[in-house]
């Protein structure tokens, strides 16, 4: 049985307390005063942390198949097609019956996602990397025919018409907080790094070396863009420009979609060079567990954080250094929580929850060591 790759649990960890971070800060923080290195840092991860998720998602599809791909194993193909869109589904409901309580909630987009990918599991690299541009342009293209702002009051970041066949259709592919297009684009660049051997160091510095060049080339354009045709430009078109040319997740553009799975490449690799170097630290276990553990404390961070924060009247309208705080001590937490988990069950309750859902009946004795023995 092939060893597991505890970098991308690594990663996952910490694209969860990335998210986490800025859950917290988007509903807790009244405006955006504050210290200006916690405002910079809280930045850092929006719309960085949930790419990256889905890069590593896009990477586990291409790990699953692996085997039936290079056999060209027909059936095994066709076994891991069906399990993934057993596991779309299931994320696109519980995503659904989540959103009440979340609106940002990317699970049901997530499943969407998922049914591309197990669609296109046996395509070549090369037609990855096509599709995923496909979705890129099939964005701007929308962009330019429908409303983007369609359902929206920016001002409380609430979205009506939500539950409507037309509003959730217009949410879900193109104006929602990760819509369809483009961002089913980071999943299947993650299908292409789930290809790549990172176990190798000289893959994993390639890796490294394109994801860097892409993210800072992405940024840099930005700024070269916006400054020079933002000279001399009134609000309203300077607020165009900084739309259409900027690197934030809403709306995605090209240089967002470049720079964010190019920031999520670089976070992946390294956190596999963490993993090979330091396999058996005990230090680094604690957050193995946490990425192990990443779609129920997806749901905890609003259940139980957030849900803890409102009744204690401490939810909203709170500065940005309560807001971080609140978040990191959630996710260290959280953290300790997976890791005292983990040394007594084999997955995180969710996790169980859903791999039952996708198994056959046939296949319910493989639950039965879902229990492990206390170690003291």
């Amino acid at each position: 049985m092939k060893k597991r790759i505890l970098g991308y649990d690594i990663a996952r960890a910490l694209a969860i307390i990335g998210m986490v971070i800025v859950n917290f800060r988007l509903i807790m923080v009244g405006d955006g005063h504050g210290p200006h290195w916690l405002l910079t840092f809280a930045s850092l991860f929006e719309g960085r942390a949930a790419a990256t998720f889905v890069v590593l998602a896009g990477a586990g599809l291409s790990l699953l198949s692996q085997r039936a791909r290079h056999d060209h194993d027909l059936v095994a193909l066709g076994r891991n097609r069906v399990s993934l869109l057993k596991r779309a589904l299931f994320l696109f409901v519980v995503g659904l019956l989540y959103a009440p309580l979340w609106p940002a909630d990317i699970l049901h987009f997530y499943g969407i996602y998922i049914t591309v990918g197990a669609l296109v599991l046996a395509a070549s690299t090369r037609r990855l990397w096509q599709l995923a541009g496909a979705f890129v342009l099939g964005f701007v293209i929308l962009l330019f025919v429908f409303d983007y702002e369609a359902g929206w009051d920016w001002e409380t970041f609430s979205y009506d018409g939500f539950w409507t066949p037309a509003g959730f259709v217009r949410n879900l592919f193109f104006n929602g907080f990760h819509p369809v297009f483009p961002w089913t684009a980071f999943l299947l660049i993650g299908m292409v790094l789930g290809r790549q051997d990172l176990r190798n160091p000289a893959v994993r510095k390639r890796v490294m070396a394109w994801g860097l060049g892409a993210a800072v080339l992405a940024e840099t354009v930005s700024r070269i863009l916006i400054k020079t045709l933002s000279a001399g430009a009134s609000a309203v078109d300077l607020e165009v420009i900084t739309t259409v040319f900027g690197t934030a997740s809403m709306p995605p553009m090209p240089l967002y979609i470049i720079a964010g799975a190019g920031t999520a490449c670089v976070v992946i690799a390294a956190c596999v060079a963490l993993g090979e170097r330091y396999a058996s630290a005990s230090w680094l276990k604690p957050l193995v567990a946490t990425g192990q553990l990443a779609l129920t404390l997806y749901v905890a961070h609003v259940v139980i954080g957030m849900g803890l924060l409102e009744a204690l009247g401490r939810l909203e309208h709170q500065t940005p250094a309560f807001a971080v705080g609140s978040a990191l001590v959630f996710s260290a937490l959280s953290v300790l929580f997976a890791h005292l988990w983990r040394q007594r069950f084999n997955r995180g309750p969710l996790e169980w929850i859903m791999r039952l859902s996708i198994f056959e009946i046939k296949n319910r004795k493989s639950f039965d060591l879902e229990f492990r023995e206390p170690k003291f």
